[in-house]
């Protein structure tokens, strides 16, 4: 890596963390590099750019990667505290707390149940609101699984197989450990050193990096992954960042550990998404503590308010010590730029909501190692790239101010995001059609998306969207059909919680055994 290679092409991955290293995994396993002597990653990591989070949050497709790494689940529960995530509950996101009255709903990661390949939710729409169950409920057993405590899947059912679709809640700074070592064992090679230099050539493009400790570094391709700073794409490059502050506007978090009361305190399989008066609250559940966070816009409320919000939730008698993370909401249209590409935050951030970060992510790397160009101009993916990713970005603003949007709470921060004026075009010509139909498949492009049709159904009717279609009632015949395919899914909902463990236990057996035996007694 010191100097240009003879022949075949190079990676230099320039910052570690999970993006660095999960970058750097992902493409040494796609492109094989451990068999062939043509193609050389390397990561710089760095010692001043640090990890973000205290406590993470990921996305189903997280599984498939760890298999496809060839990182055992066993080993990464393990090493990262990590814990099952079934989905979110949002809590008072519909209306403020009312005379005790708390507005709850949930929104799982499984699909929801569909008879002979027909949806379900027109018999919901079309019962009666007052005596319905919750739109999870209703078309799910996960809703009733994860509120009960259970987990997703039982010890016997081994590495990422299970009966529900499920993510996981872990140590960010462990995950990057467990991503180094695996990448490091399918070939890449690890420097570490302070970045020194950014220097570019006639064209504009990176010519060479330099640190202090190994020089000069060349190489065909430099992924920028130096988090917030972005130094290559950002400070070397000058690629544009586009701000999302009008639709999105939280741009601040304060960030904690809490410990258990009790060893044996109850581990939540989701994470708890509680909105305040200008933002909102995580609380994640690790196997060892809590993880909990307090977003907000300081346009609508100020750091001391923030904390003292963030220290009611928690109760009293427990000490922390918040960090604050200060964040612009956007991304970068152009994330390759001519032999530089940016994955993870280098690239962009839209906030925790919904845990988009390790997703996109993976949308990076995956799409880098489906277009890598072997040979030829080591730009030709990037303006392809460049669609996808802006695509993905737009995509994704639109889902997560659908949570916003739909509130009825009456602070400036809710009333702000309630107006027209804040809500994406294509978001809002969507919200005028679902007064009239739910979400469809054929609303969304699969390659752009991160989020299906059915997670649009789940925040919406969460949140007491309303989708009128009784003139239509005689369109959807099969009322006695789908009533019994409710009926059926309620029974499985209530046999799950019987025959799943709870989720600490599962988490302790893992810890202790791994998959290799049956359930020990508590």
């Amino acid at each position: 890596m010191h100097g240009p290679m003879e022949r075949g092409r190079s990676i230099l991955i320039v910052g570690g963390g999970t993006a660095g290293w999960l970058t750097a995994a992902y493409l040494a396993k796609s492109l094989r590099i451990a068999e062939q002597d043509h193609l050389k990653i390397t990561v710089l990591e760095s010692p001043d750019i640090g990890i973000i989070g205290v406590g993470e949050a990921t996305f189903p497709t997280i599984r498939t990667t760890l298999q496809f790494l060839g990182i055992d689940e066993t080993r990464f529960i393990r090493e990262t505290s990590a814990t099952f995530k079934q989905g979110i509950r949002f809590v008072d996101w519909g209306h403020a707390p009312e005379d005790g009255r708390r507005h709850q709903y949930f929104h799982p990661f499984e699909a929801p149940f569909s008879a002979d390949g027909a949806s379900l939710a027109p018999y919901w729409l079309l019962q009666d609101e007052a005596t319905r169950p919750p739109f999870a409920e209703a078309m799910t057993i996960q809703a009733r699984v994860a509120g009960a405590q259970r987990a997703p899947k039982r010890p016997h059912e081994g590495n990422f197989a299970g009966p529900l679709n499920y993510a996981y809640h872990f140590d960010a700074a462990k995950l990057a450990q467990v991503l180094a070592d695996r990448a490091r064992e399918l070939g890449v090679e690890r420097l570490e050193g302070l970045l020194t230099n950014v220097a570019l050539d006639a064209d504009g493009a990176i010519d060479h990096v330099a640190c202090a400790e190994h020089g000069r570094l060349e190489a065909d391709l430099y992924v920028d992954c130096t988090g917030f700073r972005a130094e290559l794409i950002g400070q070397a490059l000058k690629a544009p960042f586009k701000s999302t502050r009008p639709v999105l506007f939280t741009d601040r978090a304060l960030a904690c550990r809490v410990p258990y009361e009790r060893p044996d305190a109850p581990i939540q399989s989701f994470t708890v998404a509680t909105a305040h008066e200008a933002g909102w609250i995580w609380d994640i559940g690790l196997a060892g503590a809590r993880g909990v966070g307090c977003v907000y816009s300081s346009d609508h409320m100020d750091d001391a308010r923030a904390e003292a919000i963030l220290r009611a939730h928690i109760g009293p008698n427990v000490e922390i010590t918040p960090k604050a993370i200060s964040f612009e909401a956007g991304y970068r249209e152009r994330q390759w730029v001519k032999n530089c590409v940016a994955v993870g935050l280098s690239a962009g951030f839209l906030e925790p909501l919904e845990s988009t970060g390790v997703v996109l992510i993976e949308a990076a790397v995956a799409i880098i190692a489906e277009l890598f160009p072997h040979n030829g101009p080591i730009d030709a993916p990037a303006r392809r790239f460049n669609q996808l990713m802006t695509a993905r970005y737009d995509n994704i603003i639109a889902f997560l101010k659908l949570h916003y949007c739909l509130s009825r709470r009456t602070e400036p921060f809710w009333r702000d995001n309630a107006d027209p004026a804040s809500i994406p075009e294509r978001l809002a010509e969507l919200l005028e059609q679902w007064r009239h139909r739910p979400p469809s498949r054929y609303d969304f492009i699969l390659d752009l998306e991160t989020f299906a049709f059915f997670n649009y159904q789940y925040i919406l009717y969460g949140m007491g969207f309303k989708t009128d279609l009784s003139p239509g009632r005689g369109e959807f015949p099969d009322v006695q059909s789908a009533a019994r395919q409710f009926a059926r899914i309620r029974a499985f909902g209530e046999r799950a919680t019987h025959d799943l463990p709870s989720h600490r236990d599962l988490i302790s057996q893992i810890n202790r055994f791994g998959f290799d035996r049956p359930l020990e007694p508590a």
